[in-house]
């Protein structure tokens, strides 16, 4: 059975994979598991065993991100972090940006190929595909808005 600090690891490492920091993902593991639903910078460097400036780094990150929010708790002398309501809607949008992106370089391949008809058409694939995913995705996301409301 994993234990939470596997899964903070575990998240880290998943979240560096979709463009974070490692400890901007180990960050998103602590929230998700913290039964506080929030901690401020200091202990979130005692308990991930990382400097100061590599948190401020990371919290920066997450919060121009969308993903965690600052509030200052009643009575409060430090700030503190939670996952934003939607976390994981607007990941999932953020990412998305990226659809157009790839749908971009593929107009940009084959204008450069010009008539080569096997690298035309995985430039084509490429650029349907991508162009797919960002008219359906937004749609999907949507839904899943409507269902779990």
């Amino acid at each position: 059975m994993a234990t939470v600090e596997e899964f903070v690891e575990s998240a880290g490492l998943y979240f560096e994979r979709l463009g974070l920091s490692r400890t901007a993902g180990r960050v998103v593991g602590v929230l998700l598991v913290d039964p506080d639903d929030s901690a401020d910078a200091p202990s979130l460097c005692e308990r991930l065993g990382v400097a100061k400036s590599s948190m401020s780094v990371a919290l920066g990150q997450l919060e121009r991100g969308g993903l965690v929010e600052r509030f200052r708790p009643p009575r409060g002398r430090r700030d503190h972090y939670r996952l934003t309501e939607d976390v994981f809607g607007r990941a999932f949008r953020a990412k998305m940006a990226e659809f157009a992106a790839f749908e971009q370089l593929a107009e940009q391949g084959l204008a450069a190929v010009g008539d080569n008809p096997k690298s035309r058409a995985r430039l084509e694939l490429m650029r349907d595909m991508y162009g797919f995913m960002g008219r359906e995705f937004p749609k999907l996301l949507d839904r899943w808005d409507r269902e779990r409301l």
